[in-house]
């Protein structure tokens, strides 16, 4: 495909596109709002200089905040734009507004049309553009090439499935990843997989995500969770998908531990209320974290509809079971999970994140179960013996604090692409 012909059907699935949208604004109305942002139309422009970084949603939000952070403090002139695809992943951005007051700007990334771009692009004027994880989108990199705009895609990941789609559009991709000033793959798995699609100047940087530090209040409401719940087992099954609930909580019948008490925290807050009514259907005892509730010894299921809050989550829990990993979504972030010293249990589909998860198991901060059956037992077993669950979270601590470094990494990457654009210029400071 072309990408002539990609921007013509586009255009024409537009009429879908805003269905799409206006859909999901049914339960998450956040949808309906900047929508002139989606098409390149913006308010007004800051004063400084920016650099721009785009993370889609809440977790290459969160993982983007360290380089944000250094990027800052690297270029004390220069202001950060960061754009995202979600409500939720801007929401999340409003908590980096608060570290960086004045120095921070959010927007909507608009959709891969030319003109679209192009709006976006003039009307911002970044001096170099960063995007997070997957985000190759044609048509804005060659916005930004005809404008002579630097372009890197930093925490670069490909699993061998994508890797399969991408290779079947080698007219398309392949031109929009060789117009990159750089590349930063997360595993030299991931490296491999992106030259073999059309990626050069690629370097193996690490995972920005093992640089995060969990939000020291947010381990300290887990903490007071603790205190409040006393001795009682705490099994957290962390941002389920669909259809994954409900194996879950057909496992949890089957379990036979006293005082049990499953925290369950969808992925997608749209789906909080039909997961309400998955719990109560099966007739087991609920309580909502969005009500203010906190269990009582009655409580089976706390059913963490929150936002923002799954570090408190992990700091509480004994053992997780990570969501996305059971059904085929390729799982979620198992990082965050290690950095609160939480022990990890993975379903099959680990795609995702498989160099992570191999090298969790391996080091035995996570099991491997093969479904949601086989995740209740092992549940059991860690927590009916004590020492082996703290083995697991002995290791989880260590497992995150030997693969940092991706921000020092990435940061180098990044001052070479801007450097030779002579600007912007780093802080000798």
């Amino acid at each position: 495909m072309s990408r002539l012909l990609y921007s013509l059907l586009f255009y024409l699935a537009m009429p879908l596109v805003w269905l799409r949208l206006f859909w999901r604004a049914r339960r998450q109305p956040e949808y309906l709002q900047q929508l002139g942002e989606r098409h390149g139309f913006y308010a007004s422009r800051p004063p400084r200089p920016l650099l721009w970084l785009h993370a889609v949603s809440v977790g290459e939000t969160r993982a983007a905040a360290p380089l944000i952070d250094s990027l800052l403090r690297a270029y004390p002139e220069h202001g950060v734009l960061l754009t995202h695809m979600t409500p939720t992943g801007r929401a999340t951005g409003q908590e980096l507004l608060v570290r960086h007051p004045g120095r921070l700007t959010q927007a909507y990334l608009p959709y891969d049309l030319p003109d679209a771009c192009g709006r976006f692009l003039d009307h911002f004027q970044p001096e170099l553009g960063l995007l997070m994880e997957t985000e190759v989108w044609p048509n804005l990199i060659e916005a930004a090439r005809r404008r002579k705009l630097p372009m890197a895609l930093i925490n670069a990941r490909l699993s061998a499935r994508s890797q399969r789609g991408y290779a079947r559009l080698p007219s398309l991709i392949g031109p929009a990843l060789a117009s990159l000033s750089a590349v930063a793959a997360q595993t030299v798995a991931d490296a491999e997989r992106l030259q073999k699609i059309g990626a050069r100047q690629v370097s193996v940087c690490g995972n920005l995500k093992f640089d995060v530090t969990p939000a020291p209040a947010m381990l300290e409401q887990g903490s007071r969770w603790r205190q409040a719940l006393a001795a009682r087992p705490v099994w957290l099954a962390a941002s389920t998908r669909e259809g994954e609930e409900a194996l879950i909580l057909d496992a949890l019948t089957e379990l036979d531990i006293p005082d049990l008490l499953l925290l369950l925290v969808p992925r997608h807050p749209q789906r909080f209320s039909e997961v309400a009514e998955l719990i109560g259907h099966r007739r087991l005892a609920f309580c909502r974290r969005s009500r203010e509730e906190l269990p009582n010894h009655n409580t089976q299921v706390w059913l963490g509809d929150s936002m923002g809050e799954m570090v408190a989550y992990y700091a509480l829990a004994d053992l997780a079971l990570m969501g996305g990993t059971l059904l085929p979504f390729g799982g979620q972030n198992l990082i965050e999970a290690a950095a609160c010293g939480c022990p990890v249990l993975l379903g099959p589909h680990c795609f995702n994140f498989a160099e992570a998860s191999a090298d969790a198991i391996a080091c035995g901060a996570a099991r491997a179960v093969p479904d949601a059956g086989a995740a209740a037992r092992a549940a059991k077993d860690l927590l009916l013996h004590p020492q082996a669950l703290l083995a697991m979270r002995t290791a989880a601590t260590t497992f995150s604090q030997t693969h940092r470094g991706a921000t020092a990494r990435t940061m180098e990457l990044v001052v070479k692409v801007a450097s030779a654009t002579h600007e912007p210029h780093p802080s000798c400071q």
